[in-house]
């Protein structure tokens, strides 16, 4: 068997054009590189190598003028092997028994070099264990469970009256989501800079000089034509919020009294973040199926809500839906909002940080996992949340004051004056 030589020739750039087609020199048969100090094929390399090996002498039995081809480069070796002299091939580019071995060595060396650096990396890319990725499926499974993205049930709420006076409050809201149309190209435009592109300040002096006028409450008080419909809606959606926190895992091993602390304080807060889904950035409105489901900005006036909470929860939702999260995050971030330690009423702070820790870092996991360049997405999810508690206080703040009044009170469902925190004794 022949011994095994590698050529010690390479493409530099500065001595072949990459233009060029490769030729070989010798038998104009297609070259894979230089070889032995010229352009040669394999065949051609092959063949020099043993011809020099051997110290073969060969005899053209022509002229000695054989012009060697693809086709004919067999049937003369004298003529071939003078061919690769003339073209540049050089005996001292090949290599003794000796340095081929060392060369092999040297070229595995750097594989499997290559190869520990390439486990390295793997072993440090992000990736989920196999707890997360259960984690996730639940909870991914639990959303799917208690929200109907056909939203077949609202047809079972108290109708939504859209018809009556237009109040000082719609009128606002009217301006509020022309001018949300107005800068929609801003929004889609610049999400990083999302809650500065629209100028609620004109708005709200308006409604703050007009606020103050002495027949505004008579007036608002009378055209709450959407109340029960809204009622209703939050408290179905209240129920659902109930039934996902139950499937988040950890919830139920959690004393009733601190599973109703949590609910108590969060459902809200879980429910706008879950309307976000349903939220269009086209027109600034929340589309639930069917038409007399497309609540639009005005709608929530007609339900006692005023521009103290419509503004933040428009600029939240849009800044929401700007950072394009994936269902798995989405889910993720209302688990982690609903077990939070710090929550009024809660006895158990240790255990409920504990399961917010492992969400929070199984969050953090999948960010790193499928959004290698968002460093920054998980701090703004978390900022999400410190939005929320103030949407919430307000949301809270408003119901109560709604529920002063007996007869808006008796619009609102129990389950609704026990989470606004206006019980009625």
């Amino acid at each position: 068997m022949e011994p095994t030589v590698v050529s010690t020739s390479s493409l530099a750039s500065d001595e072949f054009d990459r233009n060029m087609p490769r030729i070989c020199g010798v038998c104009g048969d297609k070259a894979t590189g230089f070889h032995f100090n010229a352009m040669t094929c394999e065949g051609c390399k092959g063949f020099f190598r043993r011809s020099m090996k051997r110290k073969a002498t060969f005899t053209c039995p022509f002229n000695g003028s054989c012009t060697i081809t693809k086709d004919n480069r067999r049937h003369c070796q004298a003529c071939r092997l003078k061919r690769c002299v003339d073209i540049g091939m050089m005996r001292e580019f090949i290599l003794t028994d000796e340095e081929v071995q060392r060369k092999k060595d040297l070229i595995q060396r750097r594989k499997d070099e290559e190869a520990q650096r390439e486990a390295e990396r793997e072993a440090r890319r992000p990736r989920l264990t196999d707890e997360q990725s259960q984690v996730i499926a639940m909870l991914v499974e639990a959303h799917h469970k208690t929200y109907d993205d056909s939203y077949s049930d609202f047809c079972r709420f108290r109708p939504p009256v859209r018809e009556g006076p237009v109040t000082r409050s719609a009128s606002r809201a009217a301006s509020l989501h022309s001018l949300s149309d107005a800068s929609s190209d801003s929004f889609s435009h610049s999400p990083e800079s999302v809650d500065t592109k629209v100028n609620f300040n004109n708005l709200l002096m308006m409604y703050q000089e007009q606020g103050s006028s002495p027949d505004s409450s008579e007036e608002e008080g009378s055209s709450f034509s959407m109340l029960p419909h809204l009622a209703d809606l939050v408290s179905y959606s209240i129920q659902k919020v109930i039934g996902f926190a139950k499937m988040i895992p950890g919830f139920r091993e959690l004393t009733a009294e601190d599973q109703i602390a949590l609910l108590k304080s969060s459902a809200i807060e879980v429910i706008m973040l879950r309307s976000n889904q349903s939220f269009n950035l086209e027109d600034m409105s929340w589309s639930c199926g069917a038409p007399d489901f497309k609540y639009q900005i005005s709608d929530v006036t007609k339900a006692g809500h005023t521009l103290e909470l419509l503004e933040p929860l428009v600029k939240f939702q849009v800044g929401l839906k700007k950072l394009n999260l994936q269902e798995e995050e989405h889910v993720m971030l209302m688990a982690i909002c609903l077990l939070s330690p710090d929550r009024p009423g809660v006895q158990d702070h240790a255990r409920i940080e504990a399961l917010q820790d492992r969400l929070s870092e199984t969050l953090q996991a999948y960010i790193q996992l499928h959004h290698p360049g968002g460093r920054l997405l998980y701090a703004k999810m978390i900022q999400k949340l410190a939005d929320l508690r103030s949407l919430n206080e307000e949301h809270s703040k408003q119901y109560r004051s709604l529920s002063f009044r007996p007869e808006h009170s008796m619009q609102l469902t129990p389950l609704v004056l026990e989470v606004s925190g206006s019980e009625v004794s």
